[in-house]
């Protein structure tokens, strides 16, 4: 029986690579799809990974339907057994119920990865319709994790150095973290992202003379330990009583 799938997660947990996996897996076992991106990071019609991997697609765009899309390629004689959809989270909301409408009808399996939330911590109007719709939901297995080893659940953007909370739902960036970057996204945990605190933010900290020691033993950097000098006296931590 056909289904509609949506993995979802934050930023870098590897919805893509996934992706790329499972139309791999599918036409390597002789089943035939089409692939659908929106707003890939590598550019117009084309999938792909931070990994470096990348595979064709079709770019969607706002007035393109699915329905009639499918519809067109099976009268010409095309086979179609499924759909692999990233960025669906840009999807609009009446093209993910024609993605159901070809499951329900035409018995084809779609699988649609995208992340759930913006920047503001507000779903995305397509993701929002995947959770109404969508057979099942599942989480990619890989974790994302936040600056501060914590499992990472929140994407923020970052403009300029600082992290912001308004502005447009989207605005097509990365999370690579080069300087030339006007964007850019981190993914933090729901600790952090309240805090906006990112790691440029927790850095900056860490060695302002100004910062509390018990600040940052609440907000440890990755790494800091016991034998990490303390930022106020310049002490091992290990030799405080």
């Amino acid at each position: 029986m056909a289904e509609l799938l949506f993995f979802s997660g934050t930023m870098d947990c590897g919805k893509s690579t996934l992706a790329l996996q499972m139309e791999h897996n599918h036409r390597a076992r002789g089943r035939r799809g089409l692939v659908f991106t929106k707003h890939d990071r590598a550019g117009e019609s084309v999938l792909s990974s931070r990994l470096g991997l990348s595979h064709p697609a079709l770019e969607v765009h706002d007035d393109l339907d699915f329905w009639d899309l499918v519809v067109e390629q099976a009268t010409g004689g095309r086979v179609i057994d499924y759909l692999i959809c990233d960025e669906a989270q840009f999807y609009t909301p009446v093209q993910v119920e024609q993605l159901a409408k070809l499951v329900d009808e035409m018995h084809i399996d779609v699988y649609a990865f995208g992340i759930t939330a913006d920047f503001r911590t507000e779903l995305f109007p397509g993701s929002r319709r995947l959770i109404e719709l969508a057979d099942r939901i599942q989480v990619p297995q890989v974790e994302a994790l936040c600056w501060c080893g914590r499992r990472a659940t929140h994407n923020a953007r970052v403009v300029d150095g600082d992290m912001v909370v308004e502005g447009e739902q989207v605005v097509v960036g990365d999370i690579s973290g080069g300087s030339s970057a006007t964007v850019e996204y981190e993914v933090l945990c729901r600790r952090h992202y309240m805090r906006r605190m990112t790691s440029h933010a927790a850095r900056a900290q860490a060695v302002s003379p100004e910062v509390l020691p018990f600040d940052l033993d609440l907000c440890p950097l990755p790494g800091a330990g016991r034998d990490a000098a303390d930022p106020a006296t310049g002490e091992s931590r290990s030799g405080l009583a």
